[in-house]
């Protein structure tokens, strides 16, 4: 990895300590093709928020968030929480992406790491692109900013929206790739996390398939090298998909650094 690359992955900015989520991320601080840079304090990803503590609970709204994006599927929402709403002043939206998780639907058995996240994410996208583009333009109003989006283990679903915000604001493949890949180090932390502290979830992650769990960096170059020879870029596939011109231009002047 570059130096450059890895320097700006390793910004001690990027992620956010919490006690009980772990993949909590800022996604500022990432140059564009025209010179500027996202701004740090915008906008941020995550894991699971309903394992917030009260203090975690506080950190993040002591970061300025305004809104809480739930891209997590109706039965996890019912079955595990949501950030809790009617304790802070934060707007709350659920936008599920996929109506169940791999471990409620039957996977091909691929044993590939990379081979099997090509294939899950080129499901997501064929299914759920106009979610995606509901996502992106909520984030396009103003008022909701900052945000964070996540999903459960902030990796997949909220990889992908990563990947199309970031890409449709002209941050070059190499580092959203290499964005995507922090997520590895945060199921680390993770799994850590819960042998101590919740053995349940430490058990789930350890009969898990390892496919499930992996955040190989090469599988999302996969994907957006897909997106860009069939679109040109992913600005244009986010048009394609739903995003107005001027959804993509409130991004640029909400999550950028100006000219």
């Amino acid at each position: 990895m570059p130096a450059d690359l890895a320097a700006l992955l390793a910004d001690d900015r990027r992620v956010v300590p919490l006690f009980a989520v772990h993949n909590f991320r800022d996604l500022g601080g990432y140059p564009t093709a025209d010179g500027r840079e996202t701004r740090w304090r915008r906008l941020f990803r995550a894991d699971g928020l309903y394992r917030l503590t009260d203090d975690d609970a506080r950190s993040v709204v002591g970061l300025g968030v305004r809104t809480v994006i739930d891209l997590r599927t109706a039965n996890e929402v019912q079955t595990r929480g949501t950030f809790p709403v009617d304790d802070h002043d934060v707007a709350y939206h659920h936008l599920p992406v996929i109506d169940a998780t791999w471990g409620e639907t039957a996977t091909p058995e691929i044993d590939d790491v990379v081979e099997f996240l090509v294939w899950a994410y080129r499901e997501m996208l064929a299914e759920a692109a106009p979610k995606f583009a509901d996502a992106m333009t909520l984030l396009a109003d103003a008022s909701v900013l900052p945000a964070v989006f996540h999903c459960a283990a902030g990796k997949d679903r909220t990889g992908i929206l990563s990947a199309l915000v970031l890409g449709s604001l002209r941050v070059d493949s190499d580092i959203i790739a290499a964005d995507y890949g922090l997520t590895h180090q945060a199921m680390q932390r993770l799994v850590v996390w819960a042998r101590e502290h919740q053995p349940e979830l430490a058990e789930l992650y350890a009969m898990m398939p390892p496919r499930f769990a992996a955040a190989d960096p090469r599988a999302m170059t996969v994907i957006l090298a897909d997106i860009e020879r069939a679109h040109g870029s992913v600005r244009e596939y986010a048009l394609a998909i739903g995003v107005s011109e001027a959804a993509l231009g409130r991004l640029e002047d909400e999550l950028l650094t100006p000219r």
